[in-house]
């Protein structure tokens, strides 16, 4: 690894890449222990229903049937799709950033693709 900003920056990103993986995980867990509680679902449901619910895809077999679990939902949807879309727009980055890395360490020159 080379010392200089871009070493730096690269170590920033990495660390931040990081912190959102970390807190997707924990957001999931929370929402699966919570619907495990608050609804009494069992730990797969609530699993599923936390992904699905987080993902906005709402199939609409498990529904949150108290006030207290609703409101958690709403407040648990809201926190939830601005991380793990935050997340998914990193790890792109991320990705597109090592593949132009690639690329330029084996010569080649960036496509309009690659930005």
């Amino acid at each position: 690894m080379t010392d200089g900003p871009s070493s730096a920056h690269s170590l920033l990103s990495d660390h931040a890449y990081k912190l959102l993986a970390g807190s997707a995980v924990v957001l999931l867990v929370v929402g699966t222990v919570m619907f495990r509680l608050l609804e009494d679902w069992s730990w797969v449901d609530s699993f599923y229903f936390s992904a699905i619910a987080v993902a906005t895809v709402g199939f609409g077999d498990l529904t949150p049937t108290s006030d207290g679990s609703k409101l958690f939902t709403v407040m648990y949807i809201f926190a939830g799709i601005g991380l793990i879309t935050t997340y998914f727009n990193a790890r792109t980055r991320r990705q597109a950033s090592r593949r132009v890395t690639r690329r330029q360490d084996r010569g080649e020159t960036p496509t309009e693709s690659d930005d």
